[in-house]
């Protein structure tokens, strides 16, 4: 039991912080960036190029190293999505809701076929593995690596949190999700804080996908599409646009995959994550912790 709880919370931490772009962006724009998951695809390629450049990382030194590389990515990563929503969204801004959901799957097909263009469709083994001897923890058996992994991405969701919650950036963020045209009129810049919201999404997900490379080994052009998905889902869950109930979510939907794979098999790992979220959509639509939202005209 004690091992499926912590399986469920490591793989729901990555989960939860790819998820956290997906919510800001829909929460500000009520977009769904189905090109958010193929970001998280950029940040493990980005992490693969700077790690090569470096070369050779003692064992001792493989931690210190993966952070340095991750504030490298979260910047490429960020810059990305500032550069997708300038180019891609913001000149459909004004039109129907459809028209930005079919460009978001383009820009998605873009960016994962872009990338097998330059880097092959062979999946490639990580510069840098983060492995170690496991302990075992009141019945569970962790690594010191994978405690540092949650531990980066926790650090990194609550820094979230207090930007939106306790600054005038995240004012800013709330004050246009609720209600763009009068933002505008109170002085707001939306469209700087839109492309500050991507590029905030973007550099969360890049962070993932470097520490996912890092843990797994080995990443390829489509691995953007299925976390992309599972993070759509934990966005669902917790009630999309709301940053806390994400990051529950994102738990939740790990947990529920472990105990899921346990009771069914892993070969109904991701059958069972999307009946969940059919589940949700069906019984409650809004999610665990998100609110009914009446449209404005």
């Amino acid at each position: 039991m004690a091992q499926l709880i912590w399986n469920g919370v490591f793989v729901g931490s990555f989960y939860a912080l790819v998820a956290l772009g997906y919510s800001m962006v829909y929460g500000i724009m009520k977009l769904l960036n189905f090109a958010h998951g193929d970001i998280y695809m950029l940040g493990a390629f980005t992490g693969f190029a700077v790690l090569g450049a470096v070369g050779g990382v003692s064992p001792g030194m493989a931690l210190p190293v993966l952070l340095g590389v991750l504030v490298v990515t979260m910047g490429v990563t960020g810059l990305s999505g500032v550069v997708l929503e300038r180019v891609a969204y913001r000149p459909l801004r004004g039109a129907p809701r459809l028209s930005l959901l079919i460009t978001a799957v383009g820009a998605s097909f873009a960016l994962e076929y872009g990338m097998r263009a330059a880097a092959g469709a062979d999946p490639r083994v990580y510069p840098l593995r983060l492995g170690g001897t496991s302990v075992e923890v009141l019945g569970a058996r962790v690594t010191l690596q994978q405690i540092a992994l949650i531990i980066v991405a926790v650090v990194l969701m609550a820094a979230l949190n207090v930007l939106v919650i306790r600054t005038r950036e995240g004012r800013a963020m709330r004050a246009i999700a609720l209600d763009p045209r009068t933002a505008a009129l109170m002085g707001i810049n939306v469209n700087a804080v839109i492309s500050r919201t991507f590029f905030l999404g973007s550099a969360l997900a890049g962070a993932a996908g470097v520490m996912a490379g890092a843990y797994y080994g080995k990443i390829d052009f489509l691995m953007g599409f299925l976390i992309g998905l599972k993070a759509f889902t934990s966005a669902v869950i917790g009630g999309i646009g709301n940053i806390t109930g994400t990051m529950l979510g994102g738990l939740l939907l790990g947990l529920l995959e472990s105990f899921g794979t346990y009771w069914l098999g892993g070969e109904w790992r991701d059958v069972f994550a999307f009946g969940v979220l059919i589940l949700f959509l069906t019984v409650r639509p809004t999610g665990l912790l998100g609110e009914r939202v009446t449209e404005r005209v």
